[in-house]
């Protein structure tokens, strides 16, 4: 039986890693048929794959609430979920992107399906598509495909609600193939996606509007005058209601905290209180609140909802812990953000900054002493002013896509933090491992490129010098560190890393590291060899880099 048991696994492993191969092979589809992303015939496709896989009528029986944005719309699903199962609702979630495994995507009472559940739901609507293809129609895109299947899989599994995230845009979004909505929301918005969307606020905002439909309320956060009128326009000619959700005040928690950290998920959790008392209320569930939904008095599921919400890589800690040895790597804390854009940067650097003083204290003050800043970070000191064994240092871990300005997101970042009395002791920067053009699966192998081209992370590095060191006269004169091997001796020693500090004429405070494992066996070691030490690393710029990590943590 054991030998059976062992056997259907491989199984499922192997026709798992099929269809992780299969999807990859959908990236990057219909460039022969040149479909822009920014009129509607990539949408058109879309409308023909909903026929193809029999889904056209059947996805109206789905009670749908629809979020787009560009920031916030991922906390935001989250939350709304969180609330409503909280009322013994069955919940279907599609969001995206994924950070270790595509089932990430698709949840079912806030849970991934199995691999044998996804399998039998993937390769029933693969097949009946790949029946259906003619030399003129290819296979869905990606993004296209997964929007397929998690409709199918909510429909199949019942779901009381859907909440579906817009991937990108709105109104020529796969996901905008919802043609009846029971709300809409739309998040923060700011300039990203500008090679698709537009290059002004105004067109984003009308893109984002884009999911608007008649009949069906809509919701949106406060925004800039010129992305609200857009919004508020959009909505006075479909001749539906707008409000803008008030941030969530902490008190009316009563006690418990919001699931996701940082100040800026109280915006988004506003928006998903009024998102959910509208769908309560549309889809005939208003017994189910008491009063209704006041929003300064939640009601106890609204308040249970969002304090047990969950949202991988977006202002997540992990303690790093050596299975051998659990002591090990106590030292070694990563804080992990998928920000990529100035404005999300910023409240990651926000997030980091309260964070990293607030688990400061909490060490420091279990050590017996009490909070003392200094350049260098912060140590503990005793009642006789000394300082003991326990200091702090905080490390950048970054990447960003080539596409973004490192102009517009490392300056902020220095700046919030040094804002609130916090210094890097140094930023390393590294490729990602995860490919745009490749899906893998938890299981699969990361493997790093010795060849790899890391001009674009040297780039980073010159930017972050240039910031750091902007009171050095000639930046082509001062000696820079190269491409660093972790393997070298002299480079895990304490005493390289020191705070970054203008007034040397070398660049000691950051490097290029070949490969993320590389850097995280470099902190490994740091800490391995600095016990006193906790180290804080920052990991952000980009959602790939974020569960690239996560998942090296993992084994």
């Amino acid at each position: 039986m054991e030998d059976q048991s062992i056997s259907q696994d491989l199984a499922v492993t192997s026709s798992y890693e099929a269809a992780m191969a299969a999807l990859s092979s959908l990236i990057g589809q219909h460039k022969k048929q040149n479909a822009a992303p920014r009129d509607g015939r990539k949408f058109a496709l879309m409308s023909k794959y909903l026929k193809m896989a029999d889904l056209e009528q059947s996805i109206s029986k789905l009670k749908i609430i629809h979020v787009a944005g560009t920031k916030g719309k991922g906390s935001t699903c989250v939350f709304c979920e969180a609330i409503l199962r909280e009322y013994g609702l069955r919940t279907g979630l599609f969001t995206s992107p994924h950070l270790i495994d595509v089932r990430e995507r698709i949840r079912i009472n806030g849970l991934e399906l199995s691999r044998e559940k996804f399998l039998d739901y993937f390769w029933d609507l693969w097949n009946k598509l790949t029946n259906k293809l003619s030399e003129e129609l290819l296979m869905p895109r990606l993004f296209q495909f997964l929007t397929l299947l998690a409709l199918k899989i909510f429909l199949c599994e019942n779901v009381d609600v859907a909440i579906i995230e817009v991937g990108i845009g709105g109104r020529w979004d796969s996901t905008n193939v919802i043609k009846e909505p029971v709300v809409c929301g739309v998040t923060s918005l700011g300039m990203d996606h500008m090679e698709i969307l537009g290059d002004t606020i105004e067109k984003i905002a009308s893109e984002k509007a884009g999911i608007f439909k008649p009949h069906t309320p809509g919701f949106t956060v406060s925004q800039l005058p010129e992305a609200m009128s857009v919004l508020q326009q959009t909505a006075s000619q479909l001749m539906i209601p707008l409000e803008v959700a008030s941030p969530l005040n902490l008190e009316w928690l009563k006690g418990p905290k919001l699931g996701l950290d940082g100040d800026h998920q109280l915006i988004n959790a506003g928006l998903a209180v009024a998102l959910c008392k509208c769908w309560l209320e549309r889809t005939g569930h208003s017994s189910l609140v008491s009063n209704g939904v006041v929003i300064e008095d939640l009601p106890e599921a609204f308040r249970r909802g969002l304090a047990s919400a969950r949202l991988s890589g977006r202002a997540q800690i992990v303690k790093d812990i050596n299975s051998e040895n659990s002591n090990s790597w106590g030292n070694l804390v990563f804080y992990l953000d998928g920000a990529h854009t100035p404005e999300s940067l910023d409240a990651c650097a926000r997030w980091f900054s309260i964070a990293t003083i607030r688990e400061s204290s909490s060490v420091l003050n279990g050590n017996g002493g009490v909070l003392r800043e200094n350049y260098h970070g912060y140590g503990c000191c005793n009642g006789n002013g000394k300082l003991s064994l326990i200091n702090l240092k905080r490390i950048l871990l970054f990447n960003c896509m080539e596409k973004r300005d490192p102009q517009l997101l490392l300056p902020q970042l220095i700046e919030i933090c040094a804002s609130n009395g916090l210094h890097f002791s140094k930023a390393i920067f590294v490729p990602s491992l995860s490919s745009h053009h490749k899906v893998v699966s938890a299981t699969s192998l990361l493997t790093s490129d010795a060849s790899i081209d890391l001009s674009w992370q040297s780039a980073l590095q010159k930017t972050w010098e240039n910031i750091i060191y902007g009171k050095v006269a000639n930046v082509k004169n001062v000696k820079r560190p190269g491409i660093i091997n972790s393997s070298s001796n002299g480079f895990i020693e304490e005493n390289t890393v020191e705070s970054c500090d203008s007034s040397s004429d070398h660049y000691n405070c950051s490097s290029v590291m070949p490969s993320l494992p590389s850097a995280i066996h470099w902190l490994r070691e740091c800490a391995r060899r600095n016990p006193t030490i906790q180290y804080q690393v920052l990991v952000t710029g980009s959602l790939h880099l974020v569960g690239d990590v996560l998942k090296l943590l993992r084994r």
